[in-house]
């Protein structure tokens, strides 16, 4: 099955380029795209960049579906009672659909940019935040 087509593929792309200034801007988490899956009734992809600044936290939740991501500029993190963890620029991340994940704090000197793409239920909110 083919999500995104070439055209469409080059214009998140260039979203990502020109939506760095706009995330820096207006705080954590950009939008850049979001449309309906062919063949896929119900679902939807939601293209986001991420900005997130040191002392920025990312509550604990999960999602209607499948988020995957690659960190375009790496950083230090640090879950509740734990020592700090580096995130390497060019990591890949995968979360499965329901699975719990964040729940930390960036620290150190560098913003943590990550753009993800979630394959999700249509209609039910991105972010399903836990407790």
């Amino acid at each position: 099955m083919q999500i995104m087509n070439t055209k469409a593929f080059a214009a998140a792309l260039l979203l990502v380029l020109v939506g760095t200034v706009q995330a820096e801007q207006s705080g954590q988490r950009s939008e850049l795209a979001r449309a309906d899956i062919d063949g896929a009734p119900g679902m939807e992809f939601v293209s986001t960049l991420n900005v997130y600044q040191p002392g920025d936290s990312i509550r604990r939740h999960f999602h209607h579906g499948i988020e995957t991501g690659y960190v375009l500029q790496g950083g230090l993190i640090q879950p509740p009672d734990k020592d700090p963890v580096a995130i390497p620029t060019g990591a890949v991340l995968h979360f499965a659909r329901g699975e719990h994940h964040a729940g930390f704090t960036i620290v150190g000197d560098t913003p943590l940019r990550i753009f993800t793409t979630h394959i999700v239920d249509k209609g039910k909110p991105l972010y399903h935040w836990v407790e």
